[in-house]
């Protein structure tokens, strides 16, 4: 059954091993699925929902396409825009405020989380962008969505969002209500220094993450320096429970090789540490390095950086404008 797929990614600059296996690869995968229609949208409407620089975000935005183009999703065949050159986003994402509710966003931890103490200093866009998220989704009439676990409340509200226009303007079925798409295994990569903490470009230590603009060198210091424990590979999945740093370095060669948890530690059992990590910079190396060469060749190109996206939001705009042509002629406009 063939799928209308949306999804979008922050343009924060330096995307790294996580955000490739536990978002960019299974975009590669659904875009080379022939079934699928795929729309992917570089969100920089959310991005300023924190202090950005604007010199800046304008190369974040080039070096996320670069990144999904020299990941293998072809442009030709699938959609990638950024979301600020659609006005549709901005203006859905008022008349879909008007449909959620208070009670809703407040249930959102993620806000909760990314504020902190300070939530009365957060920018309301913080608060808010979920709604913004759900206009991004339902403009597209899309059926899946792909969400890690920090994105699945989200998803929940657009589905209430959807559900709720439909049922005050009895229009059934008029915004289509997704599905997500959930990867099983290996979504979420953790820090090479600290097994208990997501990989981040926000912790200090370079060491800590694999970008996918490193080179071979610094890809193999980094799998030598990542921290581990004194006690060979386990033998067992449940070993693992104890071992956050085997069990992430595992995670990745499994996310990497296309294999399961389980074979990886059957081919490993009870070796040294070292002799994993070689193999385990083998991989990566044979995964990112090429990567990172067309990232580096791609943003040398800014032309045709610009001209994709611009392509990109002409095939957008033309599916938003209708979209949101009729949503406001529901409502009354």
């Amino acid at each position: 059954m063939s799928k209308k797929i949306f999804s979008g990614v922050q343009p924060t600059g330096n995307l790294h091993l996580g955000n490739y296996l536990g978002a960019i690869k299974n975009f590669v995968d659904l875009n080379n699925d022939t079934e699928n229609e795929c729309i992917f949208c570089v969100v920089d409407l959310h991005a300023i929902t924190v202090k950005q620089d604007p010199k800046e975000l304008r190369n974040n935005i080039q070096e996320t396409v670069a990144t999904f183009i020299a990941s293998g999703i072809d442009p030709k065949k699938s959609i990638i825009f950024n979301q600020s050159k659609v006005p549709a986003h901005a203006e859905g994402a008022w008349i879909l405020s008007c449909i959620a509710r208070m009670g809703w966003l407040n249930r959102m931890t993620q806000f909760k989380e990314k504020a902190g103490k300070d939530k009365e200093k957060a920018s309301v866009g913080l608060y808010s962008y979920p709604v913004l998220m759900a206009a991004d989704i339902l403009l597209y009439d899309a059926t899946h969505v792909p969400v890690g676990d920090d994105q699945k409340q989200h998803l929940e509200l657009c589905r209430d969002i959807a559900q709720r226009f439909n049922t005050d303007f009895e229009i059934e079925n008029f915004l289509q209500v997704p599905e997500p798409l959930i990867q099983k295994e290996f979504s979420r990569i953790m820090s090479l220094k600290d097994g208990s903490k997501k990989m981040s470009k926000s912790e200090l230590s370079d060491l800590s993450r694999i970008n996918l603009t490193d080179d071979k060198d610094l890809i193999i210091n980094k799998i030598k320096k990542a921290k581990t424990d004194p006690l060979p590979m386990p033998s067992k999945q449940k070993d693992l429970d104890e071992r956050l740093e085997a069990k992430n370095l595992l995670g990745i060669y499994s996310s990497l090789t296309n294999s399961t948890l389980e074979k990886s530690i059957e081919n490993f059992a009870g070796k040294n540490f070292s002799e994993f990590k070689q193999k385990l910079s083998e991989v990566l190396v044979d995964k990112i390095q090429p990567i990172s060469t067309e990232i580096k060749k791609l943003l040398d190109d800014k032309s045709y950086l610009d001209n994709t996206l611009l392509e990109g939001v002409e095939r957008a705009n033309v599916i938003a404008s209708k979209k949101i042509k009729r949503i406001k002629e529901i409502v009354g406009f």
